[in-house]
């Protein structure tokens, strides 16, 4: 049998500003045209959540841009930057 590694947690940042900016891993998705995104977080039923995720495989693309899309098309800028 091979040796397990221990798991590691991450330290805190020290500036917590900079980690939220700062990232890692250049994002592949609509998030990489504006690099400071915002998470937002909703409590939904199991059952929708089942759906969305089965929405989204059949489409062939993550829950999350599918959510994007949604909401740039419902919630679209219009001249002036007022929805």
């Amino acid at each position: 049998m091979s040796a397990q590694r221990p798991r590691r947690f991450a330290s805190r940042p020290g500036d917590a500003e900079q980690w939220v900016r700062a990232a890692e891993h250049p994002a592949t998705t609509a998030v990489a045209a504006n690099p400071y995104t915002a998470r937002l977080t909703i409590d939904i039923t199991p059952d929708l959540r089942r759906r969305l995720k089965l929405a989204a495989l059949q489409q062939g693309q993550t829950v999350a841009d599918m959510l994007r899309a949604l909401f740039e098309r419902e919630y679209a800028e219009v001249a002036g930057g007022q929805p």
